[in-house]
């Protein structure tokens, strides 16, 4: 079955950067386009960047564009994001997620001073 294995959370002050991976397996990885989702405290989950099979398209949420890099290492099973410049609002768990509706436990990260 679909495993997603987050990690690379954590605390961070504002203007900060953290690299959250996944560790993909029970699927053909390398033919599954993938995203990352979020979500904070008492809000609903929100989309925050996806990235096609071969890597070579990406697609952000306009909170994060320019700040935020997914990408991925299909020879690994693996899919990061890069966050950099963090703010307080970017505060929230974010899972690894394989369309439509796989997830995994998620990995929480906070900005705060």
């Amino acid at each position: 079955q679909v495993q997603l294995v987050e990690s690379g959370g954590g605390l961070v002050q504002p203007g900060g950067s953290l690299r959250l991976s996944c560790a993909a397996s029970g699927f053909r990885f390398s033919s599954s386009a993938m995203s990352w989702v979020r979500q904070a405290p008492g809000k609903g989950l929100e989309w925050v960047s996806n990235i096609n099979s071969g890597g070579g398209s990406t697609g952000y949420a306009d909170s994060v564009k320019g700040r935020f890099t997914i990408s991925r290492d299909n020879a690994k099973n693996m899919l990061y994001l890069q966050m950099n410049s963090l703010k307080p609002e970017d505060t929230a768990v974010y899972y690894c997620s394989k369309p439509p509706s796989d997830r995994g436990q998620g990995t929480q990260v906070t900005v705060s001073s």
